[in-house]
Parts: C-alpha cells; structure tokens; sequence
C-alpha cells in the first residue's frame, strides 16, 4: 500500500533577511511524504526566491504530478526524480525515495561554518572561542572591496588559527577585487579556505586566483549549463546547493567529481528550514564527511518544522499545524 501527502508551509522570516533584490519576509515551501508497507520517506521542496529558476507554485503543480503517477504505479515507476526540470523538486523527491527507501544514512554532521554577521569585534570574539574548527564563512561584495578587504585582514590577524570562506556572488569587477586582494597581508592569503566566484565571469575570477594566490571555489557556476568540474589552477572548491543543483544523483556525481580533480566539495544550504537542514547534515555526513557543511541559516527563520536542530531554543512548527494540499492512497 502506498500513501502520499502533500504540505504546504510558510514559517516567518527574521526581520532584515535581503536576498539580492528584496526583503524576504516568510521562508514558504512544500514537504512531501510518502508512505509504502509501513515505511516513511520525506523531503523539502523550497524554491530560494530570485536564486532558484522556478517558483513555488511551479514546483506544487510538478511535485503533484510526480506524486499522483508514484503513487497510481506501484508496481513500475516511470519518472525518477533527476527527470524533473526543477532542482528544488528533484531534491526533495528523490530525499523522500532515499528515507523510502533506507538509503539515506541516518547520521549527520551538525557541525557548521558559522556566518560572519554584525559588528566586527564581536565576531572576532565569538570566533576565537571556537574550540576546534575554525573554519568560518563571511559574505563579501556588499560594501567597498576595500572595506571588506580590511575587515578580513583583521579577523585572519586577530585570530589565528581561523579559515574564513568567502563569497562575493560574482559581485566584483577584476579591478575592485584586486583592491580587495591589496588590503590582505599576502602572509594570511592562505587561510583563506576559498572566495566563491570573485569577479563577474569564470575568466576574471581565475585570473583573480593566479594572480593573487587566494584560491577560489564555484558555486553559481555548478548550477549553470556547461560547466565542467575539473581540475583548475587557482581553484580549490566547488559549492553543491541541493535544492538550487538538484536530485541526490546529480549532488552525487558532482561531489564524485570534485574528489576524483582533487577538489574540496561543500554541501550548503538555500536557506532550508530546520527540516531540510537535518537532512543537509546527514547528506553531508554520508557524501563529504572531511568538509564542515556550510549549514548556518538556522536562526534566520523563526520556527523550525517538524525536525528540528539539536540544541537549538527555536519554537517548532508540529506536522498537525501545516496545511495539507493533497494527499491520496492506494493499494
């Protein structure tokens, strides 16, 4: 017998979450569960406005369809969740078939690289309590190169044992990253774990990298057509969003391929609730267990759902609480 629900939820954002061109107010999303011979498998389909290319009513009318044929065709499956067009819809799917299924481990990795957020000298403080991996990530780009080039600086130089990665979302042209590159003593440009996509092309941020020693990863480039993991001068990383890249397949073969080019492969969130994070963790505890997973979003919604992070005050959102959109059974 297989059951097949699906649910709609809509958790309050903290106030001043920007994405790139707006405020975002409410994290909304789907959860999907299935049910076959006593056995339970979910997974959070929840499009990142302005980041992902489908919106969430585009991902309910393709989730429903996939549910419907799942649960009307027990006996042979026609549509695997790499099939769907949607990455937010074939992630969450294809988690819900790996719990299904016992193919998603249990055990996860809550570790996470904390965000670099407020005012400096209170982020030096938090970061040099850490007790062991000090590994943390700091948005660039938003402010002066120059600017975010000081702040940096101070932070390798306060604290030093500290890697910091960072991301600029292609913000930069090649001459302000080199202002950027200016304001860091060449002696700390090492623990500088990666910058994410410096410059506003492939070719400007290698150049970057060559020219400045800071290595680089990719992170917008994995989602675009074309690309390639390989193996580049310069290049340390690539950045795997699952709900922006796609099915667990696809998460897989690109983390395959990062190992086999000798590149370090980050699992990162799209701003996923408590729910979706947890299976981050887990996904990250199973694929890239040598990298801490870029996972620290949690605070910026207001409730968790259903799953919630361990340790974490932050109020839980109940299963009986979520609205459900369909849900359908059959033998």
């Amino acid at each position: 017998m297989r059951k097949a629900t699906l649910y709609q939820f809509s958790l309050p954002m903290e106030a001043g979450v920007i994405l790139r061109y707006q405020r975002l107010k409410t994290r909304d999303g789907l959860l999907v569960h299935l049910r076959e011979n006593g056995r339970d498998g979910w997974g959070e389909i929840s499009p990142l406005p302005e980041f992902s290319h489908e919106t969430l009513d585009q991902a309910k009318e393709s989730t429903l369809e996939w549910l419907q044929q799942w649960c009307h065709n027990p006996v042979q499956d026609t549509m695997q969740p790499e099939d769907s067009a949607l990455p937010s819809v074939a992630f969450g799917v294809s988690c819900a078939l790996a719990e299904l299924n016992g193919e998603l481990p249990e055990g996860a990795d809550y570790r996470k690289a904390p965000l670099c957020t407020g005012d400096p000298d209170d982020v030096i403080l938090r970061l040099g309590s850490l007790s062991d991996h000090k590994i943390a990530k700091m948005k660039v780009g938003l402010y002066e190169a120059v600017r975010d080039g000081m702040v940096v600086n101070v932070m390798l130089e306060a604290v030093p044992d500290l890697q910091l990665r960072l991301d600029a979302n292609r913000s930069w042209t090649r001459l302000k990253a080199g202002g950027f590159a200016k304001y860091v003593n060449p002696d700390y440009r090492q623990r500088i774990a990666f910058l994410e996509e410096p410059c506003k092309t492939r070719e400007e941020s290698l150049a970057f990298g060559r020219e400045t020693g800071i290595a680089i990863a990719w992170d917008e480039s994995v989602r675009e057509a074309g690309f390639t993991v390989e193996a580049q001068d310069g290049v340390s990383a690539i950045i795997i969003k699952p709900t922006l890249v796609g099915s667990l397949a696809r998460c897989r073969q690109l983390i395959s391929e990062a190992h086999q080019s000798g590149l370090e492969a980050v699992i990162s969130s799209s701003i996923e609730t408590s729910f979706g994070l947890t299976q981050l963790a887990r996904l990250a505890h199973w694929l890239t267990p040598d990298s801490v997973p870029g996972l620290d979003t949690l605070d910026l919604i207001q409730s968790q759902l259903i799953r919630c992070w361990p340790n974490s005050t932050i109020p839980c959102v109940t299963q009986e609480q979520l609205e459900t959109v369909w849900s359908d059974e059959c033998l």
